[in-house]
């Protein structure tokens, strides 16, 4: 990663460093208690909320949230998608699961297998350059996404009551009628991919979705690639109505992380795209930085 990119990473470790020393050490707290060592390097998530390392033939991953602000449906998220996806859906598999509180701070910690294979995008979502993957690859993941719509579930990853609240807000145009809903990943971009063969990593925000929602997040995020972006629109549909609105949620919702603060170098894609899509420059967004509320 370069310079510019480290700067720019929201997968990093917590600003405090009291905060990366508490983490560290819970995370140790873990090793024990599951009785494997962890020695890979360390792997930050969304701004320091996640700590995993590789422990031999696992991979321990902390998270952590106050007590009385975790989301549930984050927080049991892998594990509701380790019983509920099937197997043709490849993911790592989870093992064992454990959690605590300390000091009005809740932990969750999760053994799962370890992927050999590098994420392909590392520091953020955003791809920083172009990747050349088969069409075997493109493949997987279009089967890897039919097999996951297909899971009933209760669980909301984008909620419509956000949608009105939001949508106008961010592209200026009319709410609008979401008439197709499915379930899938809701987090999908390069940081959660991995080369052939495809792994999708990081579940825990799985659930409904507008259809479309996906594809237009992970085409979002490539936005800054044409190439790779332009191999996205020709693997998948997403000139359809339906494929549309999806789109335009996702990159509604990205406008809002970006307006307050994350990926700037993101921004203007996601308004050139928009308006291309609605014929309607978007309204200046701001806010403080943090990850998108859905």
């Amino acid at each position: 990663m370069t310079d510019s990119n480290a700067r720019r990473a929201v997968f990093a470790p917590p600003a405090q460093t009291s905060d990366q020393e508490r983490m560290r050490s819970r995370h140790q707290q873990a090793a024990r208690a599951f009785s494997v060592t962890a020695s890979g390097p360390e792997a930050w998530g969304w701004q320091g909320r996640t700590l995993g390392r590789r422990a031999g033939r696992w991979w321990l991953r902390l998270v952590s949230a106050p007590a009385d602000k975790r989301n549930a449906r984050l927080w049991e998220g892998t594990a509701a998608a380790d019983c509920a996806l099937p197997r043709s859906v490849p993911r790592p598999r989870l093992h064992d699961v454990t959690e605590w509180t300390d000091d009005a701070i809740a932990y969750r910690a999760e053994l799962s297998e370890y992927i050999a294979q590098s994420a392909l995008q590392s520091g953020g979502p955003v791809l920083t350059g172009d990747v050349d993957l088969p069409r075997s690859w493109w493949a997987d993941l279009r089967s890897a996404l039919t097999a996951t719509a297909t899971v009933p579930t209760d669980r909301q990853a984008v909620r419509q009551q956000w949608i009105d609240r939001n949508f106008t807000r961010f592209l200026g145009i009319p709410v609008p009628t979401i008439t197709s809903w499915t379930t899938g990943h809701g987090d999908l971009h390069w940081g959660n991919l991995t080369p052939a063969p495809l792994v999708i990593l990081d579940w825990e925000g799985w659930g409904l979705l507008p259809t479309g929602y996906d594809v237009g997040l992970l085409h979002a995020y490539t936005l800054p690639q044409p190439a790779t972006a332009a191999r996205i629109r020709s693997e998948f549909a997403l000139d359809t109505p339906e494929a549309r609105i999806g789109e335009l949620v996702a990159l509604a919702q990205l406008l809002q992380v970006t307006g307050r603060g994350a990926h700037p170098e993101l921004a203007p894609h996601l308004a050139r795209r928009a308006q291309q899509l609605t014929g309607t420059p978007v309204p200046a967004a701001t806010g403080t930085a943090g990850s998108p509320d859905r």
